[in-house]
């Protein structure tokens, strides 16, 4: 073949010959992202549940149609959610592919938001919220045969519930919120206020051979904490001015120049005291408190909150409950800053350190003794998911990854520094908290 270039004149004094000498067709990468250190405990958790619960929702088909193209736009964007993990031939984790997330409709009769959004929910209807979320008892590892996202919309009598399971080994609550805050502006059509960042060898780049089991099944025979335990799920709401007043407490005998409690640890040691108060745990019970602390800002470098994956690694303390119960209040506030304040870039980094010369496939009741585990922040703007037809009336986690003493923590819907406060137990212990007045502040009310 013969390709002949400029004027007549020209080819007439000089002729080049270009022979073509193959031909392909080329393609965009399919997308990949390798799983991070970070990211690798949480492969033997199961996946993370989050529910919504709006009242003001449009036609219900309409609304279901409109989520969904949202969904599709938002996958695009935030493409690992949209594949499936793999595990190459060295034993490294990546995600791989564009097959999709799962998406389910449903249909709850006669069930109304205020039954399951209000504030005295029952055994009922809490039965009835764990039917709404999907993947239910579905590890991460099901992540190399199942979509990493499943969405599950139900018709209310008078309104719309949006559960979504989300595999924990591909994001934790910063990316989860993240994200459900880009699928419902792209739902709004406005444009995305925070793009993802999915480079994760930004947070570390150590290539780590995992060993799997063979399924779910063969993992969880091995849980060294035996059988689940029956449990029961209540969120207590503290307004803003108990939240004031149960920081103020802990504050209260701080010597002067020392560093004030923060919200969070003033609340979580009160936490801490009355559900060992209410377990009746002796003297000389060692009790546990864990945190699962965002590391974004702990990194040297920092990362910024755009970083899309697993960021957070759990923080611990101990203390024997009769320390707890028979200290002031800013005993265990002391404890939970000393042990979040030592957790700094050199912390986090041994920590990666560790797990990738001895790599362990924990279970996620693995948190400790008598232990009070906080798995969310109330920093994330969880009732600003707005797909259009207003705020969600309640937000809400399911039960996979629940055991006894976890808590998830959620801003009040009011946005005026209200904390709600989602915690599991067992049954006895749950009603003796039930009716602790020091819990509840009701005689500092009275």
């Amino acid at each position: 073949m013969a390709v002949e270039n400029g004027s007549a004149d020209e080819a007439a004094a000089v002729t080049v010959t270009v022979t073509v000498t193959g031909a392909r067709t080329v393609a965009p990468a399919k997308n990949r992202c390798t799983l991070a250190t970070f990211d690798l405990p949480y492969i033997t958790f199961y996946y993370n549940q989050k529910l919504l619960l709006y009242r003001a929702a449009p036609d219900f088909p309409d609304a279901v149609a409109r989520m969904t193209a949202a969904l599709a736009d938002a996958l695009r964007v935030f493409y690992p959610l949209a594949g499936r993990i793999r595990q190459d031939d060295g034993g490294a984790l990546a995600v791989e592919g564009d097959e999709g997330a799962e998406v389910f409709e449903a249909e709850a009769q006669g069930v109304a938001v205020d039954d399951l959004a209000g504030g005295d929910c029952s055994d009922e209807a809490e039965k009835v919220l764990q039917h709404l979320v999907p993947y239910t008892g579905v590890m991460n590892l099901e992540g190399l045969r199942r979509p990493l996202l499943a969405v599950q919309f139900t018709k209310l009598k008078d309104g719309l519930a949006v559960g979504c399971a989300f595999n924990h080994a591909v994001l934790d609550g910063t990316s989860t919120w993240h994200f459900m805050s880009s699928w419902a502006e792209l739902c709004r059509g406005v444009p995305l206020s925070l793009q993802p960042i999915h480079d994760r060898s930004l947070s570390r780049s150590v290539r780590v051979r995992l060993e799997l089991p063979a399924s779910a099944e063969a993992h969880e025979k091995t849980d060294p904490n035996g059988p689940k335990k029956a449990l029961v799920a209540r969120v207590f709401s503290f307004p803003e001015p108990t939240v004031a007043r149960i920081k103020a407490a802990a504050n209260a005998a701080l010597p002067p120049g020392a560093k004030p409690f923060s919200t969070f640890q003033s609340l979580g040691a009160h936490i801490w005291r009355a559900v060992s108060r209410a377990r009746g745990l002796g003297p000389a019970d060692i009790t546990a408190f864990a945190v699962f602390a965002d590391c974004r800002a702990r990194l040297d470098p920092p990362l910024p909150p755009a970083y899309f994956g697993n960021l957070i690694q759990a923080v611990f303390t101990g203390v024997p409950a009769g320390m707890l119960l028979g200290g002031p209040p800013e005993l265990p506030a002391g404890l939970l800053q000393k042990a979040i304040d030592e957790h700094d870039a050199a912390a986090v980094t041994r920590r990666l350190e560790e797990y990738e010369a001895a790599p362990k496939l924990f279970h996620y009741s693995d948190a400790g003794p008598n232990c009070v585990a906080v798995g969310s922040s109330p920093r994330f703007r969880v009732y600003d998911v707005d797909f259009g037809f207003g705020r969600p009336e309640r937000v809400r986690s399911g039960g996979n990854n629940k055991f006894d003493g976890m808590v998830y923590l959620y801003p009040g819907r009011g946005g005026d520094g209200g904390i709600d406060v989602e915690l599991a137990l067992q049954p006895e212990p749950m009603q003796r908290l039930e009716k602790d007045d020091d819990f509840f502040l009701r005689q500092a009310a009275a």
